[in-house]
């Protein structure tokens, strides 16, 4: 099975910055969606709030390869790259509707009990839905762009 494909959304003209291309903060914002579309089908969600968890990114990497612009249509795919009971590893790639990729993002994702706040285990129906989701993608390659890091490399 692919990767989670996100619903079409559309790179609004106010998010245009003053190079003429997408401002960068909204790159995050189309990611930020289409994860707001995967959720329900692992259990998260609004509903999921009333149970006193919720998830907070802990940490998110983006790449920007292409320029997107107003009015443009892309797409996010999703892909599990790993999880255990308190948070997940996720990639995502930002292609435009023709395909072409425009950016990356990597992502560490805690679940949390926002009585403390502390980090919490998620409950079992949400641990079967993610082991689910990595059986679906276990012939996904492993992306080459994970777990890169940042730096001026020295001659």
């Amino acid at each position: 099975m692919p990767a989670h494909r996100s619903a079409l959304m559309r790179v609004l003209p106010e998010w245009i910055d003053f190079n003429g291309h997408l401002n960068m903060a909204y790159y995050n914002v189309l990611f930020d969606h289409s994860v707001d579309q995967l959720y329900p089908s692992i259990g998260f969600g609004p509903d999921y709030l009333k149970t006193g968890c919720t998830t907070y990114m802990a940490e998110f990497h983006v790449c920007y390869l292409r320029e997107l612009h107003a009015e443009d249509q892309v797409y996010v795919d999703f892909q599990l790259i790993d999880f255990d009971e308190k948070r997940f590893h996720s990639y995502q790639e930002l292609r435009h509707a023709d395909g072409w990729l425009a950016a990356t993002a990597e992502g560490l994702t805690l679940h949390v009990d926002q009585s403390g706040p502390r980090v919490a285990p998620m409950p079992a129906h949400i641990q079967t839905a993610l082991r689910q989701m990595r059986a679906d993608q276990a012939d996904l390659p492993h992306p080459e762009r994970v777990g890169r890091t940042i730096g001026i490399r020295k001659p």
